[in-house]
């Protein structure tokens, strides 16, 4: 039985956005389709960043998660487009 999709946590921490879709995107081609991704991140830039990469490669961008850090959510997607691994804002690269 499937209670629905499963959550995982990527700790960003202060790291700026580059290295948080660096490490976004390896992190999302090892979980599930239709799982979701909180994603903890202190760069002010983070909500663009990632609404503007989810809109480049069909993932769902779910926005800002309740609490007590500054936390946003990606939902994984099964047609997502492929990005380089240094180069997450370039499409057409397949995955690792």
């Amino acid at each position: 039985m499937n209670d629905g999709p499963g959550i995982s946590v990527l700790d960003g921490g202060h790291r700026s956005c580059v290295v948080l879709l660096m490490e976004l995107r390896r992190h999302v081609s090892a979980i599930a389709p239709g799982d979701v991704v909180h994603l903890i991140a202190h760069d002010p830039a983070a909500p663009l960043d990632l609404a503007a990469w989810c809109h480049l490669t069909g993932h769902t961008y779910l926005g800002p998660v309740p609490g007590d850090q500054p936390t946003y959510a990606v939902r994984v997607e099964a047609d997502a487009l492929a990005t380089a691994p240094r180069s997450p804002w370039r499409r057409g690269q397949t995955p690792p």
